[in-house]
């Protein structure tokens, strides 16, 4: 048997031992660490038979990798089948949740929603890398703040609202709201890179407090010109920080002053991205189905995220309180006050009710959660019933004259303005530069022809009935609108732009004869909210709206992929689970 898989059996063996007070044990535990650091000194590849890792050189790489990390705020779901959609209780007869049988693979997913106080740090960041005082960055910050208006109210008095829910510490750990779906994927893709900045600050591959400072020499604040992006890292490292990352290399990160080591994707140490978690995802993870297991089948039909078909807990300790924070009835936000009351009568801070079986929480109340699909009306599982996901756009790296990945610079921002005049950053400083996918990549494939695949088999020009040539070119359906906008004959979208002295002039669609709102530019949200009635509760409920609306109602959580082993408990005999 190969040395390798020898040891990390005797280190699994002798991680039992060492719970052991006897004397015989302590003994086995000192002769199979001998053994084991002895099998380490060669560690034979199955392949060629040569060393991996020796300090002769050769092959290097992380052969004493276990698992992957869980990233702050994160708890991890253990994949499998389910069935995904509405199965009881239609009462709406909509047929947008028709029941599937999906497979999901296993995640991670936020314990809670992101909360002011930890959206107030993202915006904190922005502003102190690219300062407000220069024009040039202004944007930036401005296109990342919460709409506050959104708590406005023509006939309610809610005005304390738009100026305090965001900032004041009364709701620091309250869900953020006022934050639309592209403003939530942006803050994603920061986390991201914070994490992976702070996993490399840890694991010494970067010096401590790179972010307060490049390095004790220069003694300059991370600004614009030297950012951290992940991506970036990995592809082009050299070009990390603005150039300076082998100036500020931790013990790890440097082995003699010419020689750089990067923390590659084959070191196992940078996290995958955070980002929206799938509506798939979402909906296994919100309904918890574990606590309703028998071995190895479901007990009925669960229509919350909590066991029992009613919202009020059964529990002898907490009989009668309500299992989350929704609209009890009309006028009815919370209940009447002192006994029956849910806590709140707007939204309420996270954890103040008890986590479904995942140790999820929130996911039924509160807010609803922006969730990564395109909407449509069907879920296709005949072409897909893995990980399903609608709204894949596959992009690729420039790679530059010098055969490097090209990095955004400061001088290189641009903007996007989005159909409601909200000014919208695309990319910041640092990242990558990236270009759809062309024939390059999907030349005789077979899995996918095209970079934009949010209209595969639902909105493409060959799922409609103007099919056979009746239609434009391949880019448009002959009068200039997006193919899903044809086919759900929805309106084209608001339009904002300036004439050549500068006035905004703001256009719609004023026909009255459109019959959907469905385009591709419209994103599904899940969960019922502190505005809805218990009916919304069901993770299966399904709803959309435009990617660039933000609501008082809508907010999110982020997800991670798994890498590796499906679970992280071994099987042992008759397949049940080691606590």
């Amino acid at each position: 048997m190969n040395k390798l898989y020898i040891a990390k059996d005797i280190n699994f063996r002798m991680k039992k031992l060492s719970n052991s007070k006897s004397l015989e044990a302590q003994f086995l535990v000192l002769i199979i660490s001998i053994l084991v650091i002895s099998c380490g000194k060669n560690n034979a590849s199955r392949a060629t038979g040569w060393d991996i890792n020796s300090k002769k050189g050769g092959f290097q790489y992380n052969i004493d990798y276990e698992d992957q990390e869980t990233g702050p705020g994160l708890v991890f779901i253990e994949g499998g089948t389910f069935t995904k959609g509405q199965v009881q209780d239609d009462v709406m007869h909509d047929w947008n949740n028709t029941p599937t049988r999906q497979h999901v693979m296993s995640f991670y997913i936020d314990e809670t929603e992101v909360t002011n106080i930890m959206y107030l740090e993202y915006l904190d960041w922005l502003k102190m890398v690219f300062p407000q005082d220069n024009p040039q960055y202004k944007q930036i910050y401005e296109g990342a703040l919460p709409d506050t208006l959104v708590w406005r109210n023509q006939l309610g008095y809610v005005e304390e609202l738009t100026t305090n829910y965001l900032r004041h510490p009364a709701y620091a750990e309250y869900p953020v709201v006022g934050v639309n779906w592209l403003q939530a994927v942006q803050f994603a893709e920061w986390r991201t890179d914070r994490v992976n900045e702070f996993l490399l600050e840890r694991e010494a591959y970067i010096e401590k407090d790179v972010r307060y400072g490049i390095n004790q020499v220069e003694g300059g604040q991370v600004d614009a010109n030297s950012t951290f992006n992940t991506r970036a890292y990995q592809k082009n490292p050299a070009a990390t920080y603005g150039g300076k990352i082998d100036s500020i290399a931790g013990k790890k990160g440097k082995i003699k002053d010419t020689i750089s080591v990067y923390a590659g994707v084959d070191k196992g140490l940078l996290l995958p991205s955070y980002r929206l978690p799938t509506e798939t995802e979402w909906e296994y993870a919100a309904l918890a189905l574990v606590g309703d297991r028998a071995y190895n089948a479901y007990r009925g039909k669960k229509k919350y995220p909590w066991s029992g078909e009613y919202t009020r807990s059964s529990d002898r300790r907490t009989e009668g309180d309500q299992l989350a924070n929704f609209k009890l009835g009309e006028g009815d936000y919370g209940g009447i006050a002192g006994w029956s009351d849910d806590g709140a009568d707007i939204t309420i801070q996270v954890k103040a009710y008890p986590p479904n079986d995942f140790g999820v929480y929130d996911m039924a109340g509160n807010v609803a959660e922006w969730v990564s699909d395109v909407y449509r009306p069907i879920v296709d599982d005949e072409a897909n019933d893995f990980n399903y996901y609608r709204g894949n756009v596959y992009l690729k790296e420039i790679i530059g004259p010098d055969g490097k990945a090209e990095i955004i610079q400061p001088d290189q921002l641009v903007y996007d303005t989005l159909p409601n005049g909200k000014v919208l950053l695309k990319r910041i400083p640092g990242q990558l530069k990236q270009v759809p996918i062309d024939e390059e990549e999907t030349f005789l494939r077979q899995n996918f022809n095209e970079s934009d695949n949010r209209n595969f088999r639902d909105g493409d020009i060959e799922s409609t009935r103007q099919f056979a040539g009746q239609l434009g070119s391949d880019d448009d359906t002959g009068d200039g609108r997006p193919e899903s906008t044809k086919m759900y004959d929805a309106p084209t979208h608001p339009k904002v732009s300036k004439d050549q002295d500068g006035n905004i002039i703001r256009s719609k669609d004023r026909s009255n004869k459109r019959t959907s709102l469905i385009t591709d530019e419209v994103r599904v949200y899940k969960g019922g909210s502190w505005k809805d009635r218990a009916y919304w509760l069901d993770p299966a409920q399904r709803r959309y709206l435009p990617q660039y609306i933000a609501t008082d109602y809508i907010g999110f959580r982020c997800a991670m992929t798994r890498l590796g082993s499906k679970s992280k408990k071994k099987k042992s005999a008759r397949h049940k689970r080691r606590g």
